[in-house]
């Protein structure tokens, strides 16, 4: 009897227990269960992206093939680098314009006060006197000579003075305009182009003449590129070839310009040929600053395919992959990568135009795929 008991009562705190333990054990919500990737990875919810920072771009196709990165230099073109002198020996008295200040074309730079001028005016009344009196006498001698009085001789010599005396005045006249001097002496520097002023070299009271430039203007409105091509590149670029330079400071925006020239052989040393592009002028962008430039082929090339971020492609073994969304899911694909340069790789294979490429998250992304 009392074994009885004792197997009902063990079999009804084992009852007990069971209805418990399904009463107190949460279900696990649908939703959740939805939510979590499946066994074979790839598979994850908006919220899961989100929180491993996994980002997208969509890949795009491509006509030009980067050849490679080569350091560079911005420069400005002849034409935009001009240093403002003056003819004349003389003390500068007054000065216009700082360094850095912008400037017209024509804007007084400086007035300078010289000697030279004034000796240009008085030479240049004396050649107008001299002229008045060539003149007449040339008319008087050429009447004389019609009408068979003088000799044709004297009539000639007078014409030739005149020629003499005219050119003596336009000699003087051109001097004192091109120097921008007037009958008092002082000269009036002016900017030849419209631009920045780059260098002031002089100060008030200070003399100028001889081989100093008092002043330099630079125009920044179009730049140039000096550019070091190494050997295994110099024989592949060449003029008309599309080049681009980082912007700083503004992610991945970029200045483009295109080759205007390639050296004709490599430097011994250097081992190196120089070449020049021209670039539009482009804010941020200093002469003398360093940057590096990506040089692209030329349109069309057979080589061409789909340009996707560098960040995307990832090395697996020994094969190169990126990471493709379909859908919800994220697919691993081999690619073939034809170049790399300038922070884009050119693909020739694995992807297509318009394809979700990721380009962040790419290590939880290679630890969630394992196939």
């Amino acid at each position: 009897m009392d074994r009885k008991l004792l197997a009902g009562g063990a079999a009804a705190v084992l009852a007990l227990a069971a209805v418990g333990y399904f009463m107190l054990t949460p279900s696990t919500p649908p939703q959740e269960a939805a939510e979590a990737p499946d066994s074979g990875g790839g598979a994850l919810s908006d919220e899961q992206i989100k929180q491993l920072g996994i980002a997208t771009v969509a890949a795009t196709a491509s006509d030009t093939v980067p050849l490679g990165t080569v350091p560079g230099q911005i420069s400005l073109p002849p034409e935009a680098k001009v240093a403002v002198t003056t003819p004349f020996d003389g003390t500068a008295t007054r000065v216009f314009v700082l360094q850095g200040e912008q400037v017209g074309r024509g804007q007084p730079l400086a007035i300078v006060r010289s000697a030279a001028p004034v000796q240009f005016s008085a030479d240049l009344a004396r050649a107008q006197a001299d002229l008045a009196v060539d003149r007449a006498k040339a008319q008087r001698l050429e009447m004389l000579a019609r009408d068979g009085i003088v000799a044709g001789a004297r009539a000639d010599e007078a014409k030739a003075a005149l020629r003499r005396s005219e050119a003596t005045v336009a000699e003087n006249r051109r001097l004192l305009s091109l120097a921008g001097a007037g009958h008092d002496g002082t000269v009036t520097l002016r900017a030849p182009i419209s631009g920045r002023v780059s260098t002031v070299a002089i100060e008030t009271g200070g003399h100028v003449g001889g081989d100093m430039a008092p002043f330099v203007i630079e125009n920044t409105t179009a730049l140039t590129l000096d550019l070091q091509l190494p050997a295994r590149l110099a024989g592949q670029v060449r003029p008309g070839m599309e080049v681009s330079v980082p912007l700083p400071g503004d992610g991945n925006a970029r200045a483009s310009g295109r080759i205007v020239s390639v050296g004709a052989s490599l430097d011994p040393m250097t081992r190196s040929t120089a070449a020049k592009a021209r670039l539009g002028g482009v804010p941020g962008l200093m002469p003398g600053q360093s940057v590096m430039a990506v040089i692209s082929g030329v349109k069309g090339a057979r080589q061409a395919g789909i340009s996707v971020p560098s960040q995307a492609v990832t090395r697996i073994g020994d094969q190169d992959v990126v990471f493709v969304r379909q859908g919800g899911r994220f697919e691993r694909r081999p690619v073939t990568v034809a170049t790399d340069a300038g922070g884009q790789a050119i693909i020739a294979s694995g992807v297509k135009a318009g394809d979700q490429v990721a380009v962040s998250g790419i290590a939880e992304l290679k630890s969630l795929i394992a196939e």
